[in-house]
C-alpha cells in the first residue's frame, strides 16, 4: 500500500441491523479498510449486536463516527462512490470495484465508498452527491448482494489493487477537492441561481438542483478549481469587492 494513498472511508448511510454493521467492519478490516462512518443508523449506536458478527474487528466498530447528515459524513473526503445496481436518472462516471480502485489508488487524497440501507439502498438524492457510481456486475438473473458482500468486495479490489497501481500515476496529480469544498461552491451557485429565479417551474425544482449539482460534483475539481469556480460565481453575482483607488 503507497503511503502517499489514504485508505479509503466506508459510509453506511441509514444502516439498519447492528449485526449488518459488525458484518462489515469485519469484510473492512480483512482488507485493510478501518475509516467506518454511520449516517442516522436506525437503531443509533453504539449497537451491542454489531460487535459479535465482527469476530474480533472491534476497532474498526471502536474507532466508528456517526453523523447526522451524508453531507457531514463526507464532507473531508474528496471523490466519493456510490454503490447501487439499479439505474438512475444520474449521468456520473460508472466504475467496477476493479476500476474505482485502480482510480483511488492514483490519488493522493482520502476517498469514499457510499453504501445504502439493506432494504432499499441509496436514494436518488444520496447518489447525487456521490461523484461516481460504483456497480457490481453480477448475475443478470439473480443480483442480490446484502451490505457486508458489497463493502467486502469493494474492500477487496482497494487491497489487491495496491500493487498494480503505476508509481507514475500519483506524481502531479492534486486530487479532487474536499467535499465540503465542493458543497460551497454549490450552495453558492443555488444561491445565485435562487436569486434569478432560475427555478421558476415549482414541480421541477428538486430534479433542476440535482442537475446543477451533478454538473458540479462530475468533473472532479481541484481546491484552485473549486476556488476560480467560486469567484467566477460571486462575481456575475455583482459580489466583487469595490475597487480601492488610491488618492493623489
Amino acid at each position: 500500500m503507497s503511503a502517499s494513498t489514504p485508505a479509503p472511508a466506508v459510509i453506511l448511510v441509514r444502516p439498519q441491523l447492528g449485526e449488518n454493521i459488525g458484518a462489515c467492519a469485519r469484510a473492512m478490516l480483512n482488507f485493510g479498510l478501518t475509516d467506518m462512518r454511520l449516517v442516522a443508523p436506525r437503531d443509533g449506536w453504539p449497537n451491542p449486536e454489531a460487535w459479535p458478527r465482527a469476530s474480533g474487528a472491534d476497532r474498526v466498530l471502536d474507532d466508528a463516527r456517526v453523523f447526522p447528515t451524508l453531507a457531514e459524513a463526507i464532507a473531508d473526503l474528496h471523490t466519493v462512490y456510490a454503490t447501487t445496481v439499479r439505474p438512475r436518472r444520474l449521468t456520473k462516471p460508472v466504475f467496477t470495484p476493479s476500476g474505482a480502485a485502480t482510480e483511488m489508488r492514483a490519488q493522493t487524497a482520502q476517498s469514499g465508498l457510499m453504501f445504502g440501507p439493506e432494504r432499499a439502498g441509496l436514494e436518488t438524492d444520496d447518489l447525487a452527491v456521490a461523484h461516481a457510481i460504483l456497480t457490481v456486475p453480477v448475475n443478470p438473473d439473480f443480483g442480490s448482494l446484502n451490505l457486508a458482500q458489497a463493502v467486502l468486495l469493494a474492500a477487496y479490489e482497494w487491497f489487491k489493487a495496491g500493487d498494480e497501481t503505476p508509481a507514475q500515476l500519483l506524481a502531479h496529480h492534486a486530487g479532487p477537492a474536499a467535499h465540503g469544498e465542493l458543497e460551497g461552491l454549490i450552495a453558492a451557485v443555488d444561491e445565485v441561481l435562487e436569486a434569478a429565479d432560475y427555478y421558476n417551474v415549482a414541480d421541477r425544482v428538486a430534479q433542476s438542483k440535482r442537475n446543477v449539482r451533478n454538473l458540479l460534483t462530475r468533473p472532479q475539481y481541484t481546491d484552485d478549481e473549486v476556488r476560480t469556480w467560486r469567484g467566477i460565481v460571486h462575481a456575475l453575482a455583482g459580489k466583487r469587492r469595490p475597487k480601492i483607488v488610491p488618492n493623489d
